[in-house]
């Protein structure tokens, strides 16, 4: 089984790096009622949450695959327990077949590699995204300064409209109030007596 597809059934709830009840019963091509049935059988194996929990409703709902469907039969009848690393090692000797002894190797070392990502990311990966982040963040500026360049410019093209406007309107009614303004409207013939 691939690593990959392993490590895209690993979930943090809790704090605590685990696989789904459901998704281990895929993997190991068994139901999940059979698998349930197994660690019951054997609970003084899973004590404590550091092996194996019961999911809740709202820890289900937040996690990635947890969207409830609406519907019957789209949503869980049972809560899915939820195996840690510790857990998911005493499985293997309380499922005794071929198929779950692979399967638990290959699961055994998705979780060392997971660990390992959370312990040490890749150097490399992180010195690029900073870089990239630096760039982006002097392009954010970069663009800033030239959108503060450009309000500036029309600020003061706006004033000089706005001084010529007034101008034009000082000198428009200084003409007007130099010239007699004529009387509107009909005017009355004084009769000479």
């Amino acid at each position: 089984m691939e690593l990959s597809i392993i490590q895209n059934k690993i979930y943090e709830i809790r704090g605590y790096k685990v696989m789904l009840d459901f998704d281990l019963a895929e993997m190991y091509g068994t139901e999940t009622g059979l698998l349930k049935r197994a660690v019951r059988r054997n609970f003084e194996r899973f004590e404590g949450d550091d092996f194996m929990f019961e999911v809740t409703k709202d820890e289900l709902s937040r996690c990635q695959i947890g969207i409830l469907n609406k519907g019957r039969g789209s949503n869980f009848k049972y809560l899915p327990f939820a195996f840690t690393e510790l857990g998911v090692a005493m499985l293997s000797s309380v499922l005794n077949s071929k198929t779950a002894i692979e399967v638990n190797r290959s699961i055994m070392r998705a979780f060392v590699v997971v660990r390992h990502l959370i312990v040490a990311p890749p150097v490399g990966e992180i010195k690029q995204l900073q870089k990239e982040l630096q760039e982006l963040k002097k392009y954010i500026e970069d663009v800033f300064a030239d959108y503060n360049d450009i309000n500036d410019d029309n600020q003061n093209a706006f004033d000089e409209i706005y001084i010529a406007l007034a101008e034009l309107a000082k000198k428009q009614k200084s003409i007007t109030e130099s010239k007699p303004r004529k009387p509107v409207g009909y005017i009355k013939p004084q009769n000479d007596k």
